[in-house]
């Protein structure tokens, strides 16, 4: 499939699809007019890659951990090396501190927004009460 049916099909920008590329994270075959071809497993593998990303991991990171990855939501590491297993403790960690950062701001926006929502209410007359 040419890359603007695999954007449609994926929700991903062509823009991405070729940053993806040019990061290794999915392969093309170039047809004789020098249009990339895209394999239908790679709307999967695209959908995995977003996911990857969402969840924050790196290109980098997710790069390493493509070859391990099977259908979606499966990872297959038979034999992990050590330096495999740190890169994906690294990466929960990371993600752990992201997680309490992210609690932390969204606890601080809801005092906030509570504290415009009661600024925001039009006072009461105080005539009309008095009466």
């Amino acid at each position: 499939m040419r890359i603007g049916d695999l954007s449609e099909r994926t929700g991903v920008s062509r823009r991405m699809l070729r940053y993806y590329e040019e990061q290794g994270l999915i392969a093309s075959q170039r047809c004789a007019n020098g249009y990339r071809d895209y394999a239908e497993p790679c709307v999967d593998r695209v959908q995995q890659v977003r996911g990857l990303l969402d969840a924050g991991l790196s290109t980098q990171t997710i790069r390493k951990i493509l070859p391990c990855l099977g259908p979606p939501g499966r990872i297959n590491i038979p034999h992990p090396t050590p330096e495999t297993i740190a890169l994906l403790e690294d990466e929960c960690a990371r993600m752990s501190q992201r997680i309490t950062q992210l609690t932390r701001n969204r606890d601080a926006m809801s005092v906030y927004l509570a504290q415009v929502r009661r600024a925001a209410r039009p006072e009461p007359d105080t005539a009309e009460t008095a009466g």
